[in-house]
């Protein structure tokens, strides 16, 4: 129960972080034509994108990480004590592959923020932070420890 719980908080937490990243980077480059963005619109496009995302990266996100995970825990057997680096690389890897493999395979960049170096590395990191959830969510409790 604890791998599913892990992995359902590990797929919303690197969706959620990655559309805000996403958002963040179209704004950006609004911003970057001159235009003025409120704190206000910034919040509503974040709303509008973590809303409306939900069909197609959702899933995408959630394949991702039911390949990264169990490919991290592999070589987590090997070497425990990378417990905590191995599942935040693993997630890490798993969204900026997503749109390696996207561009290779269809020709076409998805998510316009993840054309530039910045915004591949923004959603990597939306990733780790998943893989980071899911490593906290699934590590057994030691006895007497907090």
């Amino acid at each position: 129960m604890r791998i599913i719980l892990g992995y359902v908080a590990a797929v919303l937490a690197a969706y959620l972080i990655g559309c805000i990243a996403i958002s963040q980077g179209n704004i950006a480059a609004v911003v970057g034509m001159g235009f003025e963005v409120t704190f206000s619109q910034r919040l509503e496009s974040a709303q509008h994108d973590v809303l409306s995302m939900t069909a197609l990266y959702l899933p995408i996100i959630s394949v991702s990480f039911l390949i990264a995970l169990p490919a991290a825990a592999l070589v987590i057997k090997r070497y425990p004590n990378l417990r905590r680096l191995g599942f935040v690389l693993g997630g890490f890897v798993a969204l900026v592959a997503i749109h390696l493999i996207i561009k290779q395979v269809f020709g076409i960049s998805g998510i316009a923020p993840t054309r530039t170096i910045m915004g591949l590395v923004m959603q990597g990191v939306a990733g780790a932070f998943g893989g980071y959830c899911y490593y906290r969510l699934t590590t057994p409790k030691l006895a007497g420890s907090e």
